[in-house]
């Protein structure tokens, strides 16, 4: 629950969480993904333009892949669509392969929360077809309520939509009863745009603690495992803005 400025509580119903670095663990498998990508449109390591490639990669994680190339390739729009094609197919490829690594706890997490009366919602930056993979690849199905990508709800982070999409899909009634935990600084944002009572930044993914803040980020946990407890107990529900439990 979460303190209310009435002195109230307002029970958070609804959790939205970020998938890559925050419910699970492949970032590097995304780098590299990221880097095959902008390899077969010749932007190949060991030059200047990859290494600002790789910067805006960096930098804009959390947004929808397809801006991420777009961001690269500003002019040629045909060109971000084929480099993200190519980051799709390698990113699947990986899962192929070496399967997904889910964050320590998570399972936990997702059970404690529900058996807590809030329903999950995920969200990323993925396409849909690439959400549906690693979901298939989870085997999550029976812990959440919802997925969501940016294809479902028109715009990605850092904007508000599938934050709210989740909200009207899965009945809640007041924003203030959501709660949104990501790695990134386009988490915080959308976290922060939404309304959300509670946007928790986790700190095992990209993005540096200053950066978090710097999106809104309202608390600052060290993992995803911790979150159960924040939502859940009364007494962190008190700690104030920028609290961090690192």
């Amino acid at each position: 629950m979460i303190l209310a400025h009435d002195g109230g509580t307002i029970p958070i119903r609804l959790a939205c969480l970020d998938l890559a670095g925050t419910t699970i663990g492949d970032i590097a498998m995304i780098e590299r993904a990221f880097a095959e990508a902008i390899a077969t449109q010749g932007i190949v390591p060991g030059t200047g333009a990859y290494a600002r490639a790789m910067v805006h990669v960096h930098r804009s994680r959390g947004c929808p892949t397809i801006d991420v190339f777009r961001g690269i390739f500003p002019d040629n729009e045909a060109q971000a669509q084929a480099a993200n094609l190519t980051f799709e197919r390698s990113y699947e490829g990986a899962i192929g392969r070496s399967g997904l690594i889910p964050m320590p706890g998570i399972v936990e997490t997702l059970d404690r929360l529900r058996d807590g009366g809030v329903k999950i919602c995920l969200i990323t930056g993925f396409s849909r077809t690439a959400l549906s993979r690693v979901l298939s690849a989870l085997s999550w199905s029976d812990r959440i309520d919802l997925a969501l990508s940016p294809e479902d709800t028109g715009r990605g982070r850092p904007m508000p939509d599938m934050v709210l999409s989740a909200v009207l899909r899965l009945g809640i009634q007041d924003v203030r009863q959501v709660a949104v935990a990501g790695d990134s600084e386009s988490d915080m944002l959308c976290g922060r745009r939404s309304g959300a009572s509670v946007v928790a930044g986790i700190m095992t993914g990209v993005h540096s603690r200053e950066r978090l803040l710097k999106g809104g980020a309202t608390h600052l946990l060290d993992s995803i495992a911790d979150l159960p407890t924040l939502l859940l107990d009364d007494k962190m529900a008190e700690t104030p803005v920028g609290a961090s439990a690192c």
